[in-house]
């Protein structure tokens, strides 16, 4: 065990978030060429509103409808990059953020392009039904998770949609 850690050294995991921004600008920047051989770490989040949640359709995934969320950056945590993402997509600003489930999009042919995406969803709350949105978001809705399976979903929210129906369910969303 000792030669091994040796020739292949243990690092532990560090908290970037805790770098000054001098810090941060001296850290390894990864070419496109190397992201893409990485799967990318996404947040999106199913958002309620009084008795409503959002859903809406973007121009990523081929017509079909979904939830706001994106990337998150180099040194952001989780729910940072969700709420920015909120912010930029939406205009939404979210309350009551807690994690839902994980989901692995692998090439999905639902997606405009090859991507390797690993899916932090979460569920949260805003207090405004009224969004603004950027060019990424075709149209938005405003439905109960009934009437959110009755459109034509990409399977990743379909999967949200039904854990949210069960934790309705159980009292939890």
């Amino acid at each position: 065990m000792r030669l091994f850690n040796v020739l292949c050294p243990i690092r532990e995991p560090q908290d970037f978030s805790r770098l000054s921004p001098l810090e941060r600008a001296t850290l390894p920047v990864m070419s496109d060429s190397s992201l893409a051989t990485r799967p990318l770490a996404t947040v999106g989040a199913l958002v309620r509103c009084q008795d409503k949640y959002l859903i809406v359709e973007t121009t990523k995934w081929r017509g079909s409808w979904g939830v706001p969320g994106g990337k998150i950056e180099w040194g952001e945590t989780m729910e940072a990059a969700l709420k920015r993402e909120f912010l930029e997509e939406v205009g939404l600003a979210l309350t009551h953020v807690h994690f839902a489930m994980v989901q692995e999009a692998v090439n999905s042919s639902e997606f405009h392009k090859p991507a390797h995406f690993i899916l932090l969803n979460f569920f949260a709350l805003s207090q405004s039904f009224t969004l603004e949105y950027n060019e990424e978001i075709v149209r938005h809705a405003w439905v109960t998770l009934e009437e959110a399976l009755e459109y034509p979903l990409n399977s990743y929210t379909v999967a949200l949609v039904k854990r949210a129906l069960e934790e309705e369910t159980r009292g939890i969303v």
